[in-house]
């Protein structure tokens, strides 16, 4: 089978494409023919040795595909050749990939192999962040930063369903305009040269008020001012660091604001609430299959340009998920 490996970590020139056996299923896990894999900003740190865990080299990038199922391993129930499915994996950049069974799931018909490729965990942070860590009810305002990539789309996605208004903030009027094709009712810009005129804009898109709700995978330069602008009760979930060095914020501002932070990490959450996190997915996969929820699929690249699909997915100028298509 072909694959994408590299024996160091230093640049995208390390990786080359190669030959080498397929893998096998072992007991307990399913060995699935990639169709596609989602290729994200974290994919593209730990393709490169940035991310704070540096994977075992050799390295093939790609957690998240979408694909067909090949084989199954020992003791496998539920899953069989030939079944549509997405799955999360070590390894997606290539025609083969094993994954355990746990987080192999079954698609619709509804989903293309391309739209499984960036779900499972977008999605599930979105959901996770939303009804779990922010309670989010029906008519609160959310505010989603970086909403025209892939967890972004889908905080505004998952948020219109629960019933939010959602105020879409990105940095051109091409991604805001992306943005309110998802379901966003409001976009504002991300100009943090100015933080307090930019309260201001929110302010006004926000009926005179401030957000109940910020989902912030960015964390940039607007993270204090996004906290400080936050209704009384608001919460502001913390999903990642796009914007770069990692910000702090006085604790005074908490307490005045009776607002919180929450953090929201979908790998522990898969780790220590397995039940809760099948039941978000089971929910997702439904609103896919009943039409309520069509995942935006960004810029696809084929497998042989890999090298421009981790070059893009790292300059953060993709809206929706980038994709590798494999198969």
């Amino acid at each position: 089978m072909r694959l994408i490996e590299a024996t160091a970590l230093d640049s995208i020139a390390d990786y080359r494409l190669v030959e080498r056996a397929p893998p096998v299923a072992g007991r307990g896990e399913v060995l699935v023919r990639v169709k596609a894999c989602g290729v994200g900003y974290v994919d593209a740190l730990v393709a490169l040795g940035r991310y704070q865990v540096k994977p075992p080299l050799p390295h093939t990038p790609g957690v998240e595909v979408g694909g067909v199922v090949e084989t199954v391993g020992e003791g496998v129930t539920g899953l069989h050749p030939g079944q549509r499915v997405m799955a999360q994996t070590r390894g997606g950049f290539a025609e083969l990939a094993v994954a355990p069974a746990a987080a192999v799931t079954p698609i619709p018909d509804e989903m293309s192999f391309v739209q499984a490729a960036g779900f499972r965990i977008n999605y599930l942070t979105a959901m996770h962040g939303l009804a779990d860590r922010a309670a989010l009810s029906a008519g609160e305002r959310l505010l989603v930063f970086g909403a025209a990539g892939g967890v972004g789309t889908a905080a505004v996605q998952v948020g219109a369903l629960l019933g939010a208004r959602i105020v879409a903030c990105a940095r051109t009027a091409e991604k805001r305009a992306f943005a309110a094709a998802q379901g966003a009712h409001d976009t504002l810009d991300s100009d943090a040269s100015d933080p307090r005129a930019w309260r201001e804009r929110l302010k006004g898109v926000c009926d005179g008020a401030g957000p109940d709700v910020v989902f912030d995978p960015v964390c940039g330069p607007l993270f204090e001012a996004a906290f400080r602008s936050l209704a009384w009760r608001g919460r502001h979930l913390v999903v990642g660091f796009a914007g770069g060095p990692i910000p702090a914020l006085p604790a005074n501002l908490s307490l005045m604001k009776g607002a919180a932070l929450a953090g929201v990490d979908v790998r522990q959450f898969l780790l220590f609430e397995p039940a809760l996190a099948a039941t978000h997915l089971t929910t997702l996969l439904g609103w896919v299959a009943d039409g309520r929820l069509a995942p935006p699929v960004g810029r696809i690249f084929a497998l042989d340009d890999y090298a421009a699909a981790l070059a893009f997915a790292l300059s953060g100028q993709g809206m929706g998920k980038t994709v590798l298509r494999v198969g």
